[in-house]
């Protein structure tokens, strides 16, 4: 399920319950809550397995523009042995076999700078989309919690997490 889509059902929720008269405070329930961020829980990994979709079509782009420039410049070497076997033209076929070695390692390098382009944006609006959710997560546990400070801290790993800072994300 979209993480945006279980941020946007989490923030109707909270609109729905019942308001505490003469108070900022709301009534949730809970159930409801802890199921909402449950599935927040599971769909976060699959946008992290999209990430990596966005990396592995990268790659592939890659190898693919690895593949075509290896074979303009197969090419490039048959041609231009042919031309080489003909006395009168080798001077031609030495260039024609730079140019096309050229065109096709700035091919390349464009195909490259092109994926590297498309996965960038994609993490970094995969980023913006984490954040976003992060941040309306903890919003709620902030509101909640200054709601009724009587239940105390919540006693799981991600109370652990300061608040206020993103986490650390340990690179493999």
């Amino acid at each position: 399920m979209d993480i945006l889509h279980l941020v946007d059902r989490l923030e109707q929720l909270l609109m729905e319950s019942r308001r505490i008269p003469m108070t900022a405070s709301i009534i949730v329930d809970e159930d409801r809550i802890f199921n909402l961020v449950d599935q927040m829980k599971i769909s976060i990994p699959e946008e992290v397995k999209r990430a990596g979709r966005v990396i592995a079509e990268k790659d592939r782009v890659l190898a693919q523009a690895k593949e075509e420039g290896d074979r303009i410049r197969d090419l490039a070497r048959q041609e231009a042995e042919e031309l080489i076997k003909r006395d009168n033209i080798v001077q031609a076929a030495n260039q024609r076999a730079q140019q096309i070695q050229g065109q096709a390692e700035r091919e390349a390098a464009h195909l490259r700078e092109d994926a590297d382009i498309y996965a960038m944006n994609q993490l970094a609006k995969l980023e913006d989309d984490l954040l976003h959710s992060l941040a309306v997560v903890r919003n709620g546990l902030r509101k909640l919690q200054a709601e009724y400070p009587q239940v105390g801290e919540v006693q799981n790993s991600a109370a652990d997490v300061n608040i206020n800072q993103p986490a650390e994300i340990k690179q493999e």
